[in-house]
């Protein structure tokens, strides 16, 4: 097999390069890049899809609120009570959602700046309060639900005990009117046993220092139900738990005297005359401005060592909410 082969190379060498090359005029094409078979999306595309699938999800919000509002036209015509506390609750679930949000927020900036909550301003320290309250209200509620199919039992508590048991997003107009009022009732109820305390104490207590045993020797259950906490604690407590909530609205009291009042809306008033003992509810703008501004003039004149005086004004301003309160005088119980 060797002979043949040497023989073909022969006549090849002896031609030269040449015979080894193609024939001119006949260059074989280049051989094209392979092609994959999962070819990529172009940009023009993936944008389009994008669009097409934001619409259908703008389409079907557009048609679901279409549909609420028909369910609830329907509502209001059929069943007028069922829909007052249908859109009652709407509104709670968005007024609830905004301020968790907004508390979000306020904490988020506490951290970056490192406040503490009395270096705050007036509206997000009373947001902060308020909430915290509301928390604690709705601990209760949320502990009955744990237990499986218990969701029926909270709702009938929910509908027959609404003061009790929802907060405050969830009362109608109607209910937060009834609710305010009922909640002075039980303040006003415990206004004699403070003021017979008071008494005791101005005939036995020394002229020296009256205001630092004024607190010892009123009744501290009594005053513990004008700020609406459980009196249904041991001495020691009451006087912690007084103490602390009579220097958080002094701290209120100093951030709203450097908001100004003439800032607040007609609600934000309102609720913080009810907030230092004044039933507000039925009183105008400029009665709970007036006696804000006598209030103020008294809170931010007292001292933290002192806080005994402020809850027991709480009792004292309160007695005649027609009339702006006096500058306790020298000498008296109370100052």
């Amino acid at each position: 097999m060797a002979l043949p082969v040497a023989a073909a190379r022969g006549p090849l060498w002896r031609l030269g390069p040449a015979a080894l090359s193609p024939p001119r005029g006949r260059i074989p094409p280049p051989l094209a890049p392979a092609v994959s078979r999962s070819p990529l999306r172009s940009p023009v595309r993936s944008l389009s899809s994008r669009a097409a699938s934001r619409a259908l999800v703008a389409a079907v919000a557009a048609a679901a609120r279409r549909v609420s509002a028909r369910y609830e036209r329907y509502l209001e015509r059929s069943w007028p009570r069922f829909y007052l506390l249908h859109s009652t609750f709407k509104n709670g679930v968005q007024a609830l959602f905004l301020e968790v949000q907004e508390i979000r927020r306020i904490r988020a900036r506490m951290a970056q700046l490192q406040l503490s909550p009395q270096q705050l301003p007036y509206r997000d320290m009373e947001r902060l309060r308020q909430f915290r309250r509301d928390v604690l209200k709705a601990i209760p509620i949320g502990i009955i639900a744990i237990p499986p199919f218990a969701n029926f039992l909270v709702l009938l508590l929910m509908y027959f005990f609404p003061r009790q048991l929802l907060i405050r997003h969830f009362w109608t107009p109607r209910q937060q009117l009834e609710f305010l009022d009922a909640y002075d009732c039980r303040r006003r109820a415990s206004h004699p046993a403070v003021l017979r305390a008071l008494a005791r104490a101005a005939r036995s207590l020394p002229q020296a220092q009256p205001q630092q045993l004024l607190l010892q020797l009123c009744d501290q259950r009594a005053l513990s139900q004008v700020l609406f906490l459980t009196p249904h604690l041991p001495a020691f407590l009451l006087r912690r738990r007084l103490r602390s909530h009579v220097l958080e609205i002094q701290h209120l009291d100093h951030a709203l005297l450097h908001l100004g009042l003439g800032q607040l809306s007609e609600e934000e008033l309102r609720a913080a005359c009810y907030l230092r003992g004044l039933n507000s509810t039925h009183l105008g703008r400029a009665e709970c401005q007036a006696w804000l501004e006598q209030w103020l003039r008294l809170s931010c004149e007292l001292q933290a060592s002192e806080a005994s005086l402020l809850v027991h004004s709480m009792v004292l301003l309160a007695l005649d909410p027609r009339q702006p309160p006096r500058d306790i005088p020298e000498g008296h119980p109370g100052g």
